[in-house]
């Protein structure tokens, strides 16, 4: 991920300037960290270091949602709608 995207996704999901620490802001970075892990994969098939890291931050993006659907249910509906995470 180049420092641009990511400052980029910071400035979108965040709730005020310079926001990091905030659940939106965390879901979205390990939302874009999967997805190029997952285009990892794709080319590299048995390359399972990768596999594990992705589970891995499947299940921490898990955690964040939960959390987030327990603290604040309309900030949990925006970031779904926004990173398009459920169908």
């Amino acid at each position: 991920m180049k420092h641009t995207d990511k400052k980029d996704l910071i400035a979108k999901h965040g709730r005020k300037k310079g926001d990091t620490g905030s659940p939106e802001v965390q879901i979205a970075l390990l939302t874009q960290s999967i997805e190029n892990l997952k285009c990892h994969l794709k080319t590299h098939k048995k390359d399972n270091h990768s596999r594990r890291g992705i589970l891995l931050m499947v299940a921490k993006r898990r955690k964040l949602l939960n959390y987030l659907k327990k603290k604040d249910a309309t900030r949990y509906n925006e970031t779904i709608t926004t990173l398009d995470l459920r169908s």
